[in-house]
């Protein structure tokens, strides 16, 4: 593992990757613990933080510009950011099972469907994981 793909990539990219390395591994945590509990609650508040820092930071970067300097990407982005009100309004209104649907919809797909994105050959994370 060669950080210095990273560092290279910008502060934008070290911090948009950070929050999405805290994101998943926050993600894991609150998915294995006991749900309705304080701990819980501090985490999740927590995690769509975490979340929103990703999601804010990914509309500075333009690295794939297929529409004009916005790639699909920020649609996706657009979409976390209704889901992350989404499914804190549900949590809100103690709809239990619609915000555990759209939060867990979200770690996989925002997070985990997305880290394979980020491992294609000519992004920065294979650079990092797998060498130039």
């Amino acid at each position: 593992m060669d950080l210095n793909p990273l560092i290279a990539a910008g502060p934008i990219i070290v911090f948009h990757t950070a929050s999405a390395l805290l994101s998943l591994i926050l993600g894991i945590y609150i998915l294995a613990r006991p749900k309705g509990t304080q701990i819980h609650l501090l985490m999740g508040r927590t995690w769509i933080i975490a979340m929103l820092a990703v999601v804010i930071s990914s509309f500075m970067i333009f690295e794939i510009r297929l529409i004009g300097p916005l790639s699909p990407i920020h649609l996706l982005s657009l979409f976390t950011l209704w889901a992350l009100w989404a499914g804190w309004r549900a949590a809100r209104r103690h709809e239990h099972q619609r915000h555990a649907v759209i939060m867990i919809s979200l770690w996989i797909g925002a997070l985990g469907l997305n880290m394979w994105f980020t491992l294609l050959p000519g992004r920065t994370l294979h650079a990092v994981i797998f060498g130039s």
